[in-house]
């Protein structure tokens, strides 16, 4: 669909998935040739992407409730955008319908290195958002 770009309309979240270590967010999303838009609930992995990539990110870092729920929001909504931006290359966002993007885990583990990379071309920038946030 290359005359139809993709236009993100909303987000809102994080939830915290009941009986899942996973928050989520909720994404409106758009194309020109759609006539109305449609919800993708894109799922992070707390165990299998957040604190993997907040490790690689920010080593151990320390510090209050408080400031590790700010780390948290920030970078799982990074997180969640990346994915986003990974199933629209993957065409898993090309038809109308309403989408859940799980984790990249197990049968979507093959999508784990498309966010390695982004969080790789990105992780100078999300660090200085989250130094700006925390004060790290």
């Amino acid at each position: 669909m290359e005359g139809s770009k993709l236009t993100i309309s909303d987000v809102s979240g994080p939830f915290r998935e009941p009986r899942e270590p996973i928050f989520s967010y909720d994404y409106s999303i758009q194309r020109s040739t759609w006539a109305t838009p449609h919800g993708v609930r894109v799922k992070v992995s707390i165990p299998d992407e957040l604190d993997v990539l907040r490790e690689r990110l920010l080593g151990s870092v320390a510090g209050s409730p408080g400031r590790q729920l700010v780390i948290g929001t920030v970078l799982s909504r990074t997180i969640a955008d990346w994915k986003v931006r990974i199933a629209e290359s993957e065409g898993m966002l090309a038809e109308r319908r309403d989408v859940m993007l799980a984790p990249f885990v197990g049968p979507l583990a093959h999508l784990f290195p498309k966010l390695e990379a982004l969080f790789e071309q990105d992780k100078i920038a999300v660090r200085e958002e989250i130094r700006k946030r925390v004060g790290l």
